[in-house]
């Protein structure tokens, strides 16, 4: 199902020409060596993009006439055809005799007597770099580019002058070759079945190109249809026959998934150690702002990134998206690394229409009062972050993202990890305790928990102070923040209140702290000289104190978020009213 739906995704870029065909791959030319119809050096092109070490290669289609064009093996002798790195281009390194011959005979074996002017001149420029090395002098002691060719990453290609492309792989009787020498069967290949389009006597590949761009994978790729020892054979079937996928299909869900994956994508986000990228049967609006809703806005451009979010969060509520494209499928896949393999953390298909009401069901759970400055909407990551250890990406729990963006896509109840992660870290976050984002999302966790299991002792928690919530655990938490704001009053500039040093206890085991701390209070109001706020904070107190019928043992996890919530409505509203007397 997975590569089908990639293969199908390939085939509606191919027709739209936004991506590799058959016998090409997407990637990137650093220099063009301009040269003219003898193979004489007579200037270089620099075709990088961008400032200082940020310049990027500029984007081309890109002759593939290798399983996987940009990996070399350690043979030397596997150049790509008109194009490579600098090791190939002059013969660089211990191998540069074999690398020189290799580029030699790519162009003989794939394009031979069919070399127009451009072609036979890049081979004459190779040829006589071989016979002397002086002939690439010009280049690699070029005052500018010099050291950064010697060093022999950069990608190069050729550009002939006088020659009406653009590049030399641009030439015609290139993709001529290519189109010919991909018809011509291999003898020794092995046909079958198709396992992914049902197709019959079709050749099948025998090890599938790796897929890059995963986050935490290595940098040379990683597969995800790979047998590499004799424990995964079965049957006398060996390597990728296993699972026979033909070369033709295999090719297009490579190249699909790789541009998804591709540092300029706009279809794709982590999620905790989870690369996710998405895509839709057709062309639809969802395709493009789905990483919106979940992404962290950039630095740089927070406003910008805040009014795109609130532009397409105003379209969940409105039902654009369902009247644009509401029966278009839609395609979410999370790969995670795994030394060489990658395993598939996240699978999820619907109808945009389906999807979009997964994702306002999201928000509204995670809407909540908040200060001003706080986000309008709290991305995955920062969800994430802010239940991790030192509020830290790289201690995000590897399998929390992954399970808690499945929940909102398949709109069931959010992890237990998740409450419990976020527990804890209120516990241990002396400073700040519960912030807005963690309030969140124990009211989103525990509303959605009630919605799938309603026999609960307490009613759905609202985004602002509820006065008549029947939990325990929130009417505590609520005692707690009046009493935390009697002793702020009383001892202006407190180094330590009550929150730093008795949260954890107060909200684990009520009794063992509650009984102290009413008692103190009194102690409290007598400091304070506004005897008009005397009267008040006692007749909230005894609004609280006349909800709660009496200080448990202990509370479970469920009424320690509750205690959470309730404390910090409570405090947002005591700020508010203070706010309100201001003016």
């Amino acid at each position: 199902m997975i590569l089908l739906a990639l293969k199908e995704y390939y085939d509606r870029k191919a027709a739209e020409g936004s991506i590799a065909e058959d016998g090409w791959i997407q990637g990137g030319i650093d220099f063009l060596l301009e040269i003219d119809r003898d193979g004489y050096l007579r200037n270089i092109s620099d075709l990088r993009e961008g400032e200082g070490s940020k310049k990027q290669a500029r984007r081309f289609m890109l002759p593939n006439i290798g399983k996987q064009a940009s990996k070399h093996s350690n043979s030397g002798e596997d150049a790509n055809l008109l194009w490579d790195n600098a090791k190939f281009v002059f013969g660089l390194g211990s191998k540069g005799k074999l690398h020189l011959t290799s580029m030699i005979a790519a162009i003989d074996s794939w394009i031979g007597s069919m070399a127009d002017d451009g072609v036979q001149a890049v081979r004459s420029f190779l040829q006589l770099g071989s016979e002397d090395r002086e002939h690439f002098d010009m280049a690699l002691n070029h005052p500018e580019y010099g050291e950064i060719m010697q060093a022999g990453q950069v990608k190069i290609s050729f550009y002939v002058l006088g020659t009406s492309y653009k590049a030399v792989f641009l030439s015609p009787v290139v993709a001529t070759a290519l189109e010919r020498m991909r018809e011509a069967e291999d003898p020794n290949a092995r046909q079958g079945t198709c396992l992914v389009t049902g197709e019959q006597n079709v050749v099948l590949e025998a090890t599938h190109p790796v897929i890059k761009g995963v986050k935490g994978a290595q940098s040379s790729g990683a597969g995800i249809v790979s047998f590499n020892t004799d424990a995964f054979n079965s049957y006398k079937k060996t390597q990728s026959f296993n699972a026979p996928v033909s070369k033709v299909t295999t090719s297009r869900y490579v190249k699909a998934l790789n541009s998804l994956l591709d540092s300029s994508s706009r279809q794709s986000l982590q999620v905790g150690d989870a690369s996710v990228v998405f895509w839709s049967e057709d062309h639809s609006t969802l395709e493009t702002d789905f990483s919106l809703f979940f992404n962290e806005p950039s630095k740089g451009d927070s406003d910008t990134g805040t009014e795109k979010v609130r532009t397409a969060f105003e379209s969940l509520h409105t039902g654009a998206y369902v009247e644009d494209d509401g029966d278009t499928r839609f395609y979410i896949l999370g790969l995670a690394p795994n030394a060489a393999r990658l395993s598939i953390r996240l699978w999820q298909t619907g109808t945009v229409a389906d999807i979009t009401s997964k994702i306002k069901q999201y928000f509204d759970d995670f809407e909540i009062v908040k200060p001003p400055k706080e986000p309008m909407f709290y991305s995955v990551w920062r969800i994430m972050v802010n239940a991790s250890v030192q509020d830290k990406s790289e201690n995000i729990l590897p399998n929390l993202a992954g399970d808690f963006m499945r929940s909102i896509l398949e709109g069931t109840p959010y992890p237990a990890t998740l409450l419990q992660a976020i527990i804890r870290r209120i516990r241990s976050d002396t400073e700040y305790r519960v912030k807005p984002v963690r309030a969140a999302a124990i009211k989103a966790y525990l509303n959605r928990y009630r919605r799938f299991y309603p026999n609960q002792t307490y009613k759905e928690v609202t985004k602002e102070l509820d006065k008549n919530q029947t939990s325990i655990g929130y009417q505590l938490g609520r005692l707690f923040a009046v009493l935390e704001k009697i002793q702020e009053e009383s001892h202006p500039g407190i180094n330590a209140t009550i929150r730093e040093r008795l949260y954890g206890a107060a909200s684990a085991t009520p009794v063992t702290v509650f009984a102290n701390l009413l008692r103190l209070k009194n102690h409290h109001l007598a400091k304070l000289t506004n005897k008009g706020r005397v009267v008040n904070f006692e007749r909230l107190l005894g609004e609280v104190i006349g909800r709660i019928t009496g200080f448990p043992a202990h509370l479970n996890l469920q009424e320690q978020g509750l205690f959470a919530v309730g404390y910090y409505h409570q405090r947002q509203d005591l700020f508010s009213r203070k706010n309100d007397d201001e003016e």
